[in-house]
């Protein structure tokens, strides 16, 4: 699967596990119908093949992609949240271009919680998280050298998905997540850029290494820096189009 065509596969949610090359992941996740409308909406919309204006119909989204319209009403709504799409009232949705304010303000405030999120993993990630981590960080560099995006993303989920769960606070998670959800396409994007995942690795790599010291002052920096260079790598994607 690449980032220019992401599948719609058949069944109606799809278990995805993220792989390193000796052993399974620790971080098992699902992917929803809708969540796999979504991604692939995103994409088109982010990518200009889908224009800002046009209209977004249920009936001849669900007829293309063999769906029923409740998982494309889900994937419609989700998207409005990333300021990608615009639902108006009596008049149906229409793909929509976050301004450039709001976009700043989501990753600002991504920024912030994933920060938090790094800051308390230094305190607080038992032994057995942190070698986990250090896994899926392994994972990520032997993708470095495959060059595949898509594939690079889906481990990087499981990364910070990995950073949220050892920072032991099951509500800052929740509100990290739901935040990472409405920036996701944006995030996914930006590693089309030349160069980018070998970058990111870099940027997660001090992020590792304070919170394998226990850190949290520097462990947030980290992080903190790391999520605002996504957001300049996605403007300069952007503004390649």
């Amino acid at each position: 699967m690449s980032l220019d065509d992401p599948p719609i596969s058949a069944p109606a949610e799809v278990e995805t596990s993220v792989r390193r090359v000796d052993r399974a992941s620790p971080y098992p996740y699902k992917i929803t119908r809708a969540e796999e409308l979504r991604l692939q909406l995103a994409d088109e919309i982010v990518r200009g093949l889908l224009e800002p204006g046009g209209a977004l119909d249920e009936t001849e989204l669900a007829r293309r992609f063999g769906v029923s319209r409740t998982p494309v009403r889900e994937a419609i709504r989700e998207l409005a949240a990333s300021g990608l799409v615009e639902v108006r009232p009596h008049r149906g949705a229409v793909v929509a271009r976050p301004s450039e304010e709001r976009l700043l303000g989501m990753f600002e405030a991504m920024a912030e919680l994933e920060a938090l999120c790094a800051g308390l993993a230094a305190e607080r990630m038992a032994p057995a998280e942190r070698g986990q981590l250090e896994a899926v960080h392994e994972e990520l560099r032997a993708l470095i050298q495959s060059g595949d995006p898509q594939r690079y993303h889906e481990v990087n989920e499981a990364f910070h998905a990995a950073v949220y769960a050892g920072a032991h606070n099951a509500y800052l998670a929740e509100m990290t997540h739901a935040t990472r959800a409405r920036v996701q396409p944006f995030r996914r994007a930006q590693f089309r850029n030349l160069g980018r995942l070998a970058k990111s690795h870099v940027e997660h790599d001090r992020v590792v290494l304070a919170i394998l010291r226990g850190d949290r002052a520097v462990a947030a920096a980290a992080m903190r820096g790391h999520i605002m260079l996504v957001c300049e790598e996605y403007e300069a994607y952007a503004g390649s189009l």
